[in-house]
């Protein structure tokens, strides 16, 4: 399995400038590789084999493009090829049902990386210092904050800057050993089972009784507008307009640092304490083009949650899967029949059946419910909720889930014991 490790870089002034030197370098090589990109016909090939023959012309453009001379080689080659990763990214997209249009020219500002492909960079300790040496640029300072995982093979190093003029090394790594085989279903506990419902009240609420509220960002928020409002008011391109919006950059940067923290964290402590996992395969980009409340539903951020927990249980050898949401919330998790509920109403009552539960906690359940039927999974006569309805909600505030600026994302949330 491949994953990513993020380590902060500390680079002098001189480094800095050679770390920009060398990125608007590879900037200007992708611009004119997808120049040429564009020249050639669709017809010669598929997209990766035109992007190929564009990296085979690198030994040419080096005779009369001096720049080129001082970039390593395996930094040049992933520089061309990032135009197929672009197009298949595009690609994707459009599977979604986003519109989408071509690649275009990268400015200074929009190309912030590039990388090392298979050689070229070496941690190392020099005079007490641990540096990421590179070949062709410098022996650069690096925070290893956490030591790389033995019995891996690092593949790549990226070199990237954030907007806000930081240096970040990302090493893409693979594990030499495989994840823990997923146990059988039918040997899998019932107490090691979870159904997830996500929402922005709760940012999940699952069938332990267990809710996590959504974190807390207005502080951040309200000091973003703030910034915002400060950088409206200067003079476009001036000194002052480029310190302001270093400042909007770090707001910008420190809610997405935070709201990954967390998610990492919670992400992290489903895929550790289940052997399976539902949840919600959620349309975002339909609920995004809704006038309501989409503020609040791009910043809950589902998509990279559930992305997140897909990956940390297949590491985990954690059983996952993705439940079509229709009607999770409008069915009776006890005897199946459907009520209208408006937004407003929070609690759940059947009157059918009389069954009474928390509206979320009664969604979690139907997820379980429909997540266990798609794997095959056999059921009693009675249902999940009725054999094992938790006796109450412990609801955890979203602090006791992430620190704020905590570097750490191994280590699983401290939320409430879990009740059956």
């Amino acid at each position: 399995m491949n994953y990513n490790y993020r380590y902060r870089l500390d680079p002098t002034e001189d480094q800095r400038e050679m770390l920009d030197y060398h990125r608007d370098t590879c900037r200007q090589l992708y611009n004119h590789a997808l120049y040429r990109f564009n020249q050639i016909p669709e017809s010669t090939g598929t997209v990766k084999q035109r992007v190929r023959k564009i990296r085979d012309e690198l030994p040419d453009l080096k005779d009369w493009w001096d720049a080129l001379t001082d970039i390593y080689s395996k930094v040049l080659q992933p520089t061309v090829m990032r135009i197929a990763k672009n197009v298949k990214a595009l690609g994707k997209l459009k599977e979604q049902g986003y519109t989408v249009g071509e690649l275009r020219w990268k400015s200074p500002r929009e190309f912030r990386s590039f990388t090392y492909n298979q050689s070229g960079f070496e941690l190392d300790n020099k005079s007490g210092q641990t540096v990421l040496s590179l070949s062709k640029l410098a022996d650069i300072p690096i925070k290893l904050h956490r030591p790389l995982p033995d019995d891996t093979t690092v593949k790549e190093v990226t070199l990237k800057r954030e907007k806000t003029g930081e240096w970040f090394a990302i090493f893409g790594i693979e594990m030499d050993t495989e994840p823990p085989a997923k146990p059988p279903l039918s040997q899998i506990d019932a107490e090691n089972i979870v159904g997830i419902d996500v929402g922005i009240l709760k940012y999940v609420h699952d069938t332990d009784g267990t809710a996590v509220e959504s974190l807390d960002l207005s502080e951040e928020r309200d000091r973003l507008e703030r910034e915002q409002q400060q950088l409206s008011r200067k003079e476009y391109g001036s000194n002052n307009w480029e310190k302001q919006r270093q400042r909007v950059a770090e707001c910008h940067l420190q809610i997405k640092r935070k709201r990954r923290d967390f998610l990492h964290k919670l992400s992290a402590y489903y895929a550790r304490e289940y052997d399976f996992v539902a949840v919600e395969d959620l349309d975002v980009k339909g609920m995004l083009e809704s006038p309501r409340n989409n503020r609040n539903t791009a910043s809950a951020a589902w998509n990279t949650f559930t992305s997140m927990l897909e990956t940390k249980c297949e590491r985990e050898g954690t059983h996952f899967v993705e439940i079509e949401p229709a009607g999770t919330t409008k069915e009776c998790a006890s005897c199946g029949v459907e009520t209208d509920k408006p937004l407003w109403v929070r609690e759940h009552s059947c009157p059918a059946c009389g069954f009474e539960a928390d509206r979320d906690a009664n969604a979690a359940w139907n997820i379980l419910s429909r997540g266990l039927s798609n794997l095959g999974v056999g059921h009693s006569e009675e249902t999940p909720v009725e054999t094992a309805l938790p006796t109450g909600t412990a609801v955890v505030p979203a602090k006791r889930v992430v620190e704020a600026g905590s570097p750490c994302l191994n280590e699983p949330p401290k939320v409430a014991s879990r009740q059956g």
